[in-house]
């Protein structure tokens, strides 16, 4: 984590220039400061003050156990609900113990609205190529759900995404280049196998953005690929969460009301409404809405990884396995972390600039894989602005 921390001690610097909407150029510039500083072995460990935030460094103790003991309930049964290892609230026994789907929705113009998506209990968004971004839904509650999607097709690091999460991956297709990954997670695939089961094509909508998913064949191909139905017996979930009734209030931190993560092709961001704690989403110079109503998350988190391309082709090369650094981002109020994954398949966990993993507020998860290059094009903006 040394290399996180002194990571987030430079970037601190950059919050600032970040919130006010600096231009590009210098952004990028600070970035590559903070690139430049991450790498050097040899960075003191001192504390960083960059107003409002307060930063400090590896130089303090990690937390130990006996600290982080109480940070969220025990995961135990009762009345027939459980803790949800998407969302922390607690749910029916039966959808909080069954592995969650994975599935790949795409976010072309053309392929909107999204169907169950307003289901998910986290949503990965990461750049695929030609400037277009594409979603993976974790969605636990589906057994009603007689369209999901559009679905689309897998691309390397999102087979790393629904491992992370013990999920079935659900995709229609493949990139080459993640083809040789898809052995290394329970998958269902609409272009061979039995993905006639779980997939089919709709008419109001034009290929290749008209093909969904059905609950019932996703169930039915499960069964039939003879896939494990509940978590494995040693997963112990992704995130912390905060104890029921309890909140995560950030402290040192900047005021978060409008979050630009810097996708250009459809141009997001998230508005925070006060009233209910909860971040609604826009895209496309509209309210991104799905078949259920408007998307709104209780937390952001922007994570900031390396990559480049392929070869000669336009498809993404997102290094997902070495650790940069991000925000996490709840109840107005925005904190840099660092991210840091428990080897190749395992979880990613994020800290906080003390070393301590953060906890995340019960609801919703939306999580942006940004690359380090466009960290300059991410705008946090307060209250006021």
């Amino acid at each position: 984590m040394r290399k996180a921390i002194i990571c987030l001690t430079a970037l601190a610097l950059a919050l600032a220039a970040v919130s006010c909407g600096k231009k590009e150029e210098e952004a990028s510039a600070t970035l590559e400061a903070v690139t430049t500083e991450s790498e050097s072995e040899t960075a003191e460990e001192e504390t960083t003050t960059a107003a409002p935030i307060v930063i400090t460094t590896a130089a303090e103790e990690e937390t130990t156990p006996e600290e982080t003991e109480e940070w969220q309930e025990e995961r135990v049964e009762v009345d027939g609900k459980i803790r949800s290892y998407l969302t922390g609230e607690m749910v029916d026994v039966e959808i909080g113990n069954r592995r969650p789907l994975a599935i790949m929705i795409s976010n072309d113009k053309a392929a909107l609205p999204h169907y169950g998506i307003n289901r998910a209990g986290v949503v990965y968004e990461a750049p695929v190529e030609a400037g277009m971004n594409r979603y993976m839904a974790l969605i636990e509650d589906y057994d009603d759900l007689d369209r999901i999607g559009s679905v689309r097709s897998c691309r390397t690091y999102y087979v790393y995404f629904a491992r992370e999460f013990d999920a079935v991956y659900a995709h229609f297709g493949q990139s080459t280049f993640a083809k040789p990954y898809l052995e290394y997670v329970d998958n269902i695939n609409g272009i061979e196998g039995i993905g006639t089961i779980a997939y089919y094509r709709s008419k109001d909508r034009k290929a290749p953005h008209n093909a969904y998913a059905s609950a019932d064949g996703i169930k039915e191909s499960i069964e039939k690929m003879g896939y494990r139905q509940e978590y494995a017996e040693d997963y112990n979930g992704h995130f912390r969460f905060a104890k029921d009734g309890e909140e995560v209030q950030l402290t040192d931190s900047l005021e978060a009301y409008k979050v630009v993560p810097g996708y250009v092709y459809n141009e997001p961001y998230f508005l925070y409404n006060e009233e209910d704690g909860l971040y609604y989403r826009y895209q496309y110079g509209a309210a991104h809405e799905g078949n259920e109503g408007p998307l709104a998350v209780k937390n952001i988190i922007i994570q900031y990884c390396s990559g480049g391309f392929y070869a000669t082709t336009q498809y993404r090369d997102i290094d997902v396995h070495n650790p940069l650094y991000g925000y996490y981002i709840t109840n107005g109020r925005a904190i840099p972390v660092g991210w840091e994954k428990d080897g190749e398949f395992g979880v990613t966990h994020y800290y906080n600039a003390k070393n301590e993993e953060i906890t995340l507020n019960q609801g919703k998860t939306w999580i942006c894989i940004v690359l380090s290059s466009d960290f300059g094009k991410t705008e946090i903006h307060g209250k006021s602005e």
